[in-house]
């Protein structure tokens, strides 16, 4: 009954959703903390483009956003990140790209949310001692923030996941683009799809129960 899974490489294809998904994460994390910090900092204009940008990117669906990766910086304006006329490499690349710049802005807001569970006096304590804004962020209130931020960023975590999937619309090899290529080739529709969901609870179970264990770990005690 699974001998035609010999003619597809199932293990590659998730090996590359789970690249996908770790570049991703990587890169969401920074760019979306750096615009919690820019969303509670002092500066207008900065908090400006920080909630500008969260209330707009969250608004556009991901499937434009990877389609602009590939259609509008590579075959339009021939930004390839460094791949050069390796078509693979370079909508990998901008996948990743497209990834990170629609799951920043949920991670913004669910660091937002961790930075709202740190009392204000410990801040203005901080700010007493002569501590400048940035210091404050970093050295008090973001430690304690992501302590309680690991329920919300898990849940991004496991969306990121699934979000992989919109890479295929531009040829990356991952696990959707390949359940295509099977239910095109096989006629076996409801086997390959119970495969490939099998694979995704594989990916997305652990992360959840793992990080939930984390953060109850974690949590600060009030």
């Amino acid at each position: 009954m699974f001998d035609f899974l010999d003619d597809y490489d199932v293990l590659g294809a998730f090996w590359t959703t789970v690249q996908l998904t770790l570049l991703s994460a990587v890169g969401s994390l920074i760019w979306g903390t750096l615009l919690a910090a820019m969303r509670v900092g002092p500066v207008p204009l900065m908090r400006g483009f920080g909630t500008a940008y969260v209330n707009i990117v969250r608004n556009i669906p991901l499937t434009v956003i990877i389609l602009f990766s590939s259609l509008g910086l590579y075959q339009t304006l021939r930004i390839s990140l460094g791949a050069g006329d390796i078509v693979e490499t370079a909508n990998f690349r901008l996948a990743v790209l497209g990834l990170i710049v629609y799951t920043s802005a949920f991670v913004c807001e669910a660091i937002r949310s961790g930075i709202n569970t740190v009392p204000v006096g410990q801040a203005e304590a901080a700010r007493a001692i002569g501590l400048s804004f940035t210091q404050v962020l970093f050295l008090v209130v973001l430690p304690q923030a992501f302590r309680a931020a690991v329920g919300p960023l898990a849940n991004v975590l496991i969306a990121l996941t699934k979000n992989t999937t919109v890479a295929a619309a531009i040829g990356v090899a991952e696990a959707a683009l390949l359940m295509k290529d099977m239910v095109e080739k096989e006629a076996q529709l409801l086997l390959i799809s119970a495969i490939i969901a099998f694979g995704f609870c594989c990916l997305t179970l652990p992360t959840g129960l793992i990080l939930g264990w984390v953060g109850k770990k974690v949590a600060v005690k009030r």
